[in-house]
């Protein structure tokens, strides 16, 4: 986990500071939000089993809001008004339903979000997410990274990704997997058929994973 950590602080020392990108840390992740394109590069978590599974969960309230740690930047409700796109989850809701009210209030942070279209956000997307927790719950700790790549259009100042991708580590197994998914408004075909090898992420991103 360390060679991962001087690997990316590697890469946010020699790349990421000439992009504006502003590095935001929260209880149960951490942003790369970029303040050129209004959403993040990479959004880095947990999932365990503690907090994929509990007898008193928090309710969702979905209370979309600026990060109070970048207010300005990421004061983005009216671009995504009548945008065409969800306002998509890196860190999702549902793995922060068992750590209490703070966690799930920073989940709806804009520094957590990027515009995907409702056929990736509660297609694979969502689908990927489910698998996450089940994996969490059975194997434990899984560490995460999602993140969005280009842009079609803008909705607003926000810049709708060209593609929207995921790379997690199952801790117990020593097991990487990756998925690369385009966004668009085309249907589900599995997440299955948008496996990618961790260096085919790390040659689109600049990132380093292994």
């Amino acid at each position: 986990m360390k060679k991962i950590a001087i690997l990316v602080l590697i890469f946010l020392n020699y790349n990421l500071l000439a992009q504006n990108v502003v590095q935001i840390k929260h209880a149960s992740y951490t942003s790369l939000f970029c303040i050129e394109k209004y959403y993040p590069l990479m959004v880095e978590w947990w999932e365990t089993t503690a907090k994929a599974d509990c007898a008193t969960p928090t309710a969702r309230k979905d209370k979309f809001k600026p990060d109070p740690l970048l207010p300005r930047e990421t004061n983005l409700k009216k671009d995504y008004v009548n945008s065409g796109t969800d306002r998509g989850h890196m860190c999702p809701a549902a793995i922060n339903k068992c750590k209490g009210e703070k966690e799930m209030e920073e989940c709806f942070y804009f520094s957590n979000m990027a515009p995907q279209y409702h056929s990736l956000n509660a297609g694979d997307w969502e689908a990927l997410e489910r698998f996450t927790r089940k994996t969490a719950i059975q194997q434990d700790s899984i560490h995460i990274w999602a993140g969005n790549i280009g842009e079609s259009k803008k909705i607003g100042k926000v810049s709708v990704p060209l593609q929207c991708w995921k790379v997690i580590h199952i801790l117990n197994t020593k097991e990487y997997k990756a998925y690369l998914f385009n966004n668009d408004s085309s249907k589900a075909d599995g997440i299955n058929n948008n496996e990618v090898t961790v260096h085919h992420i790390e040659q689109l991103t600049g990132f380093k994973f292994l």
